[in-house]
């Protein structure tokens, strides 16, 4: 029996390769087709797993987004308990044209206005966090400094420390 070899022309790449046998279709037997209600069971099990992982998903981004909000909301309470700088206030009124009624530019300034308190609440609070870092770490090295400050070799006056360590 002769080889045959076919041409095949694979997005451009060229090359040979033996024919293959084809089957005959009348003669070839169907193939055995699985079980439908296994089939299905598989596929809602494939399907129930996938819904699983979707919903834990959803349901972590879903609690990060109420911290979000609480923390935001938290943020917003603290600034309206607080009273706004003449400044601020001077800078959202001057955005406003003179006589306007329209409604979207006082939601628009209220919007804005709401933002810098939110921002000017969050640098509030990371400094005051960093005043307490600060302060941790001042007491922190002072407590490390203090064993060598208390040394015996400090009592004596400058001269006594220089005379006793030229004499040795």
């Amino acid at each position: 029996m002769e080889e045959e070899w076919e041409l095949i022309n694979d997005d451009g790449f060229v090359y040979k390769r033996l024919k293959r046998p084809r089957l005959d279709p009348t003669t070839a037997a169907p193939a055995p087709r699985p079980d439908p209600a296994a089939e299905a069971k598989a596929y809602r099990e494939r399907k129930k797993t996938v819904l699983l992982k979707l919903k834990s998903k959803y349901q972590q981004e879903i609690h990060h987004w109420e911290h979000l909000s609480n923390t935001f909301k938290a943020l917003q309470d603290r600034t309206q308990n607080q009273s706004p700088p003449a400044t601020l206030q001077h800078q959202t009124v001057s955005l406003l044209p003179d006589n306007s009624s329209d409604s979207s530019y006082q939601q628009l300034t209220d919007t804005l206005l709401a933002q810098v308190e939110a921002q000017e609440a969050t640098i509030c609070e990371v400094s005051r966090l960093c005043d307490v870092a600060e302060s941790l770490c001042d007491a922190e090295e002072q407590r490390l400094k203090q064993p060598f400050i208390d040394l015996p070799v400090w009592e004596p006056s400058p001269q006594e420390l220089m005379t006793s360590l030229l004499e040795e």
